[in-house]
């Protein structure tokens, strides 16, 4: 979850809110990599979730991170909710889950570098107040009372909110973590392909990264329940968004759908005003029935841009939303897998062929399937392996032809960050499959052998 967006000054024109997303538009050369990623913190003497207070808990560990590592603190009605250190960020997910939201980098030999020295020092702290820490798509024994609520505004509007529009928010909210990728576009034509690319492949990420086939405390029948738990959040800002992929889409067909999108919130000096249900359109108007007579800032168009969850989203960049949080080889390797598809153009050209032929209800059957079966999955006369095996290769090509070199010059360049993938596609199994094989085996139907074996 975003921490308070930064945009600029009053609306004056509704122009502005296509030009805030066109503002992102980059020089090739100017394009960059951030790499989000969310783990769950445990107390490892029960193995029951981190809470905000206590030895060892939430607050702890920031205060580590603060104290031992040298990160500067976030602070939300004089609580420490996060931490900022050389144009990255660490911030709480409504449950205590730890984000990484790292700094835009040149190559995904500088994000790994940056994902490893973050887990190193979480660990540090970590293990002086006795806690511990795991990716995951979803929590594998806690419930939902079993969750903490971290203390930020915005998510006890969005806790209060989510019963009334689904069924699924509040485990997303509490219960899930992801990886996510943020790419940067060079023109409105660009943002239009690598949208309709993402959103059309990201069943492939869902698949490759699947590792949550557990909940409370049992195999929940998905590779991917995070996936499985999206589909029944909020029809209205979350999916695959067709019509990204109609003629005519561009900056300002975001802008409408994003103006459709129901508000949660609005920021005001340091608080989150509820307007859950409202319409930015009447925001504009200045008939906000939460702040009358008030109309918006680009900071609050910003905020709004981040309440919208569909399997990939564009801001000022775009987000690449579909894998499960996982083992430190596939943090490192989800960027890599999108870098290598979206930066080159022979690449993109070729993934949009893979795909430019499937309709609505494909690509939403593929979004099923992928949570469901994982690499096993088939829809029609699709088949995921297949498709993954040349996604991947084509993301491998990619990143030869990037040629960003690392170690010094040792390594030519960055598909060495790909081999977790390509195992996957070469044995057809992802995270949850050995997961599966571990909880029907040696574990004797135990999930919470997880934590001894998996975490960071």
């Amino acid at each position: 979850m975003s921490i308070p967006q930064s945009g600029g000054g009053p609306i004056e024109h509704r122009d502005q809110l296509a030009q805030y997303l066109e503002s992102g538009i980059k020089a090739k050369s100017d394009w960059r990599i951030g790499t989000e990623h969310e783990k769950f913190g445990y107390v490892k003497e029960t193995l029951e979730p981190l809470p905000y207070e206590g030895r060892a808990s939430v607050r702890s560990v920031l205060e580590g991170l603060r104290d031992r590592h040298g990160w500067s603190p976030v602070e939300e009605s004089g609580h420490l909710i996060g931490l900022e250190k050389d144009g990255a960020n660490v911030s709480l997910e409504p449950g205590g889950q730890l984000e990484l939201s790292g700094a835009p980098l040149e190559t995904i030999h500088q994000t790994c570098d940056e994902v490893n020295q973050h887990l190193a020092e979480v660990r540090d702290v970590a293990d002086a107040v006795g806690a511990g820490y795991i990716g995951l798509g979803a929590a594998p024994t806690w419930s939902f009372e079993d969750m903490p609520m971290m203390p930020k505004g915005r998510y006890r509007i969005m806790t209060d909110y989510m019963d009334r529009v689904g069924t699924m928010g509040k485990t997303m909210m509490y219960r899930t973590c992801t990886v996510q990728v943020n790419l940067d576009f060079g023109s409105e034509a660009d943002m239009v392909k690598k949208m309709r690319v993402g959103l059309a492949l990201q069943p492939v990420a869902t698949a490759l990264f699947a590792n949550s086939p557990f909940l409370d405390g049992r195999e929940n029948g998905h590779k991917s329940w995070r996936s499985r738990v999206w589909r029944d959040l909020d029809a209205d800002r979350t999916g695959m968004l067709p019509f990204v992929f109609e003629d005519g889409f561009g900056f300002e067909r975001w802008v409408d759908y994003a103006l459709d999108v129901p508000m949660y919130f609005v920021y005001r000096d340091g608080t989150y005003i509820d307007a859950t249900g409202q319409s930015f359109r009447d925001f504009l108007d200045g008939r906000l029935p939460a702040l009358p007579g008030e109309v918006p800032t680009l900071s609050d168009w910003a905020d709004h841009l981040t309440t919208i969850f569909p399997e990939a989203r564009v801001k000022k960049f775009i987000e690449m939303r579909g894998a499960d949080g996982g083992p430190w080889r596939r943090l490192c390797a989800l960027p890599a897998f999108w870098v290598g598809l979206m930066y080159d153009d022979a690449a993109l050209d070729a993934a949009w062929d893979l795909v430019k032929g499937w309709d609505a209800a494909t690509r939403e059957a593929m979004r099923i399937a992928a949570s469901v079966d994982g690499l096993q999955a088939k829809v029609a006369d699709i088949d995921m392996l297949t498709l993954a095996r040349e996604a991947v290769a084509l993301s491998e090509a990619g990143l030869k032809r990037r040629a960003r070199e690392g170690a010094g010059g040792l390594l030519p360049d960055e598909t060495h960050f790909l081999n977790a993938l390509k195992d996957s596609v070469e044995t057809g199994e992802v995270p949850a499959d050995e997961l599966l094989a571990k909880y029907r085996g040696d574990w004797d139907g135990d999930p919470s052998r997880i934590f001894a074996e998996y975490s960071y």
